[in-house]
């Protein structure tokens, strides 16, 4: 029984590869076009959110399921914040969002095979040992956002190695930017990306991946002083709403 129990676990993540790769070749000459020119990035992202993350997450018998307490405004720029434990935290924040945004990430995901390659043109990439990396993501997340872009990054700064890990602790950099930035942080819970699809290869499985949306925090008025105290407050709310989930 544990052998059929992993080669259907085997199988369940080479079908993922696949469901990744498959609309990127399918699609690739449309996806290079609309992200050879920050124009057109609204065009990526609304294929990579439709024709990408969408099947994706069907197709591994996913069927996302979000509330929203508060809702995005078209048009308006928003900083994206969520726990993050899976891969399926990508296409599950591109499927909450209809408002294009653009991922700030670590740079090793440029190593990837097919995904990389794309990543590497759209999203903005941090090198989390260079100081000269890290000021330079506020450059271009200021030219994104003059463009009318959100911005989504992974607080936690990565997935922690130790998967019993309810929520690691949040760094400072979506919270400086927001309040530098003055745009709306919207904190988001994923709940059942870790069982669904962790990165320990032998685990996961079908079934519904749920997200909610809370009440967005505004920081017009915030300094840069009280980005601290933001951190901790956002974090308190998505930690709080995975311990009432029992995740």
């Amino acid at each position: 029984m544990l052998l059929l129990k992993r080669i259907l676990q085997t199988l369940y993540r080479v079908w993922f590869y696949v469901l990744v790769a498959f609309p990127i070749f399918l699609f690739f000459p449309f996806l290079l076009l609309f992200a050879s020119n920050e124009k057109w990035y609204p065009k990526f992202f609304w294929m990579a959110r439709n024709l990408w993350a969408t099947p994706i997450l069907y197709g591994m018998g996913c069927p996302p399921r979000v509330i929203y307490d508060q809702k995005m405004k078209l048009g308006k720029s928003y900083m994206l914040v969520a726990n993050h434990t899976s891969m399926l935290d990508i296409m599950l924040m591109l499927y909450v969002s209809e408002n294009p945004f653009v991922f700030v990430g670590k740079k090793e995901l440029v190593k990837i095979p097919v995904f990389g390659f794309f990543y590497k043109r759209v999203c903005i990439m941090v090198d989390r040992e260079s100081t000269q990396s890290r000021t330079g993501v506020y450059r271009r997340a200021q030219r994104r956002l003059n463009q009318g872009l959100s911005i989504c990054i992974f607080p936690e700064g990565g997935v922690p190695d130790d998967e019993n890990i309810i929520l690691d602790n949040f760094k400072d950099g979506a919270f400086k930017m927001a309040i530098a930035h003055k745009i709306p942080l919207v904190p988001i819970t994923f709940y059942d990306n870790k069982k669904r699809f962790s990165f320990t290869f032998f685990s996961g499985g079908p079934g519904t991946v749920r997200a909610r949306v809370h009440e967005f925090f505004e920081t017009g008025i915030l300094s840069e002083e009280d980005k601290s105290t933001l951190r901790e407050e956002v974090r308190d709310i998505i930690y709080n709403d995975l311990i009432s989930s029992g995740r």
